[in-house]
């Protein structure tokens, strides 16, 4: 028995669910991937698989061993691509995650030019704003915004987003435009009422600083209704511009207090602990990076 093979229609019939749905991908028969598992279930000593009323599971070992073999074929993979060095095409699958607003607005409409760059290649889009176990959801590269909490990541920081002052024009035609931080008070905000949001903003100008606790009838928790409620003029937001950066181009949204600086977001790469980046990762981060220029500041550009 091949090991690695046996452990690659292991993962496949995992991520699929299905002894057929992995031998399709495999090229195989049904039968023969049956017969692989059950070599490799004698091999290593434990039930890895159960069967269920809803089809196949990983018993707790074979969650295990999911885990650690999804890592092996995809060392082994990597191993590859060295050997055949930088020029050799990317191939296999790319597993990348991020915020649902952002990877909306940012990452799925730049995905065509990157699969074109790499045809060989195949992306899963994993759109959530918690922040996912990379290692247990098998995620080569994320997407992160502002502080990292966990000190023990791999991460690279590949560029940062000024954080703005927006609202429906129809809105400061009504309310009228702020000019200081503190004409803020008077009006109504849409507080992001997440990690990266608040209520409370120190905005600087020159060596002037001004802290402000904005006011509003509306707190949300996540970037999409924020979003929709700038739009339908209940307020002004306090945000990154990566999350208007349409709006603002088009003139839907109009940013205020040009001359008042507030901190700024910063974007990471972040990998897997415990492992190199996988080049397929790397190219994407730097992709990412090089298309975002003109959003996100490169870091270089943000110091000076």
């Amino acid at each position: 028995m091949n090991r690695l093979a046996a452990m690659e229609a292991f993962v496949r019939v995992i991520d699929t669910g299905s002894f057929t749905a992995a031998g399709r991908q495999l090229r195989i028969g049904q039968p023969a991937v049956s017969k692989i598992i059950a070599q490799l279930e004698e091999s290593v000593g434990v039930k890895l698989l159960l069967r269920t009323t809803q089809g196949l599971a990983a018993t707790e070992a074979g969650e295990t061993f999911y885990g650690h073999a999804k890592r092996s074929i995809e060392e082994a993979d990597e191993a590859v691509l060295r050997a055949r060095g930088a020029g050799a095409a990317l191939t296999g699958r790319l597993r990348i995650c991020g915020a649902v607003t952002f990877g909306r607005l940012h990452v799925v409409p730049r995905l065509p030019k990157f699969l074109a760059m790499h045809p060989e290649l195949d992306v899963e889009v994993f759109l959530d704003d918690r922040n996912l176990d990379l290692v247990e959801a098998g995620i080569d590269v994320a997407l992160r915004m502002g502080d990292l909490q966990d000190s023990s990541l791999t991460a690279r920081k590949i560029g940062q987003s000024p954080r703005v002052v927006v609202g429906a024009p129809s809105y400061f035609e009504t309310a009228g435009e702020p000019t200081t931080p503190t004409e803020l008070l008077a009006h109504q905000a849409v507080i992001y009422d997440q990690r990266g949001g608040g209520a409370v903003w120190a905005f600087n100008q020159g060596t002037a600083e001004s802290v402000v606790t904005i006011k509003g009838r509306v707190r949300l928790t996540a970037a999409e209704g924020v979003r929709e409620a700038v739009f339908a003029g209940m307020g002004f937001a306090i945000a990154s511009e990566w999350m208007f950066a349409p709006e603002i181009a088009s003139g839907r949204v109009r940013r205020v207090l040009h001359d008042w600086r507030l901190p700024a977001t910063d974007l990471w790469a972040v990998f897997p602990t415990g492992r190199n980046a996988s080049t397929k990762a790397r190219v994407f981060a730097s992709f990412i990076e090089q298309e975002l220029g003109s959003t996100f500041q490169s870091e270089a550009a943000a110091s000076t």
